[in-house]
């Protein structure tokens, strides 16, 4: 399989091209600058590569696109890894529009980005239906010469869609200015907005604060921190909001108002018909993802780097998700796992409730600050199976409030087939619950061990040990969504390499396979 060069390719041709004129759905981050120290065990593979001149020289100019407007060219731009041009996309794609993958361009963000009009929580014939589509290889970045990062993010909007399909030979990545100049590092957080993808399946509580008791079309939640109100919900289950595959979130997570970012991935509302896979968050300030209701299926999932969650899930989103690996940085970071449903009087009145399914993850801690692993609360249901917990020196696993533990809605929390190694605090209660009925629910479940020695090889794969651990039937036992497999944990051997080629390195956790560092953009 061909992968990312780390050495760059020498004399890229010039294309004569045409000119160019929370239950809100952000949450708060902790912000700052992090030092990041080598996990251990230290993973094999390839380096970080020794930062070279670069060999990427700029295209003759920006392509033509089909919004109104078109592609404004910003010039150029040099980092590491050359000197690119920079075609700077319009503030509303208001046509269906495809950005090609030409060598020497770089696509930008200068501020809120919208695909489409918002068609509100009912499908109908004002709906602009406009898709945008991102070829394999390219790169989005945020910022221009004169707003350097900034609050820029891109926003799919309700009835129109993305398509952003990579391959794992050449991956999408959007990433921050920062990163282009070779100014990022592996401390680097926040450093502009994310991708927020909108749509109108149900959400379980509504703008005007009350809760959706009927799956009623008219409970619509939104975007907080936006200049202009953004919405996202509806009765629309199946709603589709695209496809991604294949592709990368950097150095995301910009404060667009006081105590409010987004992150690398948030989903509001996004139906059954979207399809997201082999996704990669790295350093965001805020989660590696967070969905805000609708239905969420995902396999081969990243998050390395996360300031606050890994994966947030609230507001009554149904999220099943497969083959997942999540690290957290040495001195960031909150929860691998975050899951909530309406707090309050609306904890069991509020519907769809909060459902998180996992299957076939290694969860990996080693954060100073994180005292859990995973938090689940607001009567919010959760299954975890196959799966590989390390803590660290922090906790595994805390739940809140009574009706997350007892047999409301699809029951207590789920275990089956999952080992942990844990700190001194291995369990913890709140608002009514005990870390003695926590213990209860982990310990007396099948196939679960709280003191397991977890050896990992390359920071993320199974040893023997682990591999020779009893597996559960989640295809038969959750959902036909999950893959029949014989190995808990995200990755089985070096032979299952379903991450290698498409994610990035960091001295947070190391892909190797050629992948290329973090801190540089992937030449092709």
């Amino acid at each position: 399989m061909k992968k990312i060069q780390q050495s760059f390719v020498i004399g890229c041709s010039v294309l004569a091209l045409a000119g160019c004129g929370g239950d809100k759905i952000v949450s708060p981050g902790t912000g700052g600058d992090i030092i990041v120290n080598n996990p251990t065990p230290t993973p094999t593979g390839t380096p970080t590569p020794t930062p070279t001149t670069g060999t990427v020289t700029p295209a003759g100019g920006c392509p033509t696109i089909a919004a109104t407007g078109g592609l404004r060219d910003d010039g150029t731009i040099t980092g590491p890894t050359g000197t690119y041009r920079v075609c700077v996309l319009p503030a509303k794609i208001d046509a269906s529009t495809r950005l090609q993958y030409i060598a020497g361009v770089l696509y930008a963000m200068d501020g809120r980005v919208d695909v489409g009009t918002d068609g509100g929580a009912v499908a109908s014939s004002a709906d602009t239906n406009v898709t945008l589509t991102v070829e394999p290889g390219v790169i989005l970045f945020a910022g221009d010469a004169t707003n350097p990062n900034g609050e820029s993010y891109l926003v799919v909007n309700r009835g129109n869609k993305i398509n952003a399909v990579g391959t794992a030979d050449m991956p999408i990545v959007f990433t921050s200015r920062d990163n282009v100049l070779g100014l990022a590092t592996d401390a680097s957080i926040g450093q502009w907005g994310g991708v927020v993808l909108l749509g109108r399946a149900p959400v379980s509580d509504c703008r005007d604060e009350v809760p959706n008791k009927a799956d009623q079309a008219q409970c619509e939640q939104e975007l907080e921190g936006a200049a202009v109100t953004t919405l996202f919900g509806g009765n629309t289950a199946a709603d589709s909001s695209g496809t991604m595959d294949y592709f990368q979130i950097r150095y995301s997570g910009f404060t667009l108002t006081g105590g409010s970012e987004l992150q690398s991935l948030t989903t509001g509302g996004i139906g059954s018909g979207t399809s997201i896979n082999h996704f990669m968050s790295f350093n965001s300030s805020d989660d590696g993802m967070e969905f805000f209701g609708g239905t969420v299926k995902m396999k081969h999932v990243i998050a390395v780097g996360a300031d606050d969650d890994a994966i947030d899930v609230d507001t009554g989103a149904k999220a099943d998700l497969q083959y997942v690996i999540t690290k957290q940085r040495a001195t960031g970071g909150d929860h691998l796992i975050e899951l909530d449903s309406p707090d309050g009087d609306y904890v069991l009145s509020a519907l769809p409730r909060t459902n998180l399914r996992i299957a076939n993850a290694t969860l990996l801690g080693g954060s100073t600050v994180s005292t859990r692993t995973m938090r689940l609360r607001g009567a919010a249901d959760f299954s975890l199976v196959n799966s590989v917990v390390d803590a660290g020196a922090a906790g595994c696993l805390r739940i809140d409030e009574v009706p997350t533990i007892d047999g409301t809605g699809d029951g207590p929390p789920k275990f089956s087939s999952v080992v942990m190694k844990c700190g001194a605090t291995p369990f913890e209660g709140g608002s009514g619950v005990t870390a003695q009925q926590v213990a209860d629910l982990f310990n007396n479940s099948t196939n679960t061990d709280s003191t397991f020695t977890v050896a990992l090889t390359s920071g993320f794969i199974n040893s023997d040990a682990i591999n020779g651990y009893a597996v559960y039937n989640a295809n038969t036992n959750l959902s036909s969504f999950f893959d029949v497999v014989d190995h808990i944990g995200a990755v089985k051997d070096a032979a299952d390499d379903w991450w290698a080629g498409w994610t990035c390195d960091s001295a947070t956790l190391t892909f190797g396979d050629g992948t290329g560092s973090c801190t540089r953009l992937p030449v092709y």
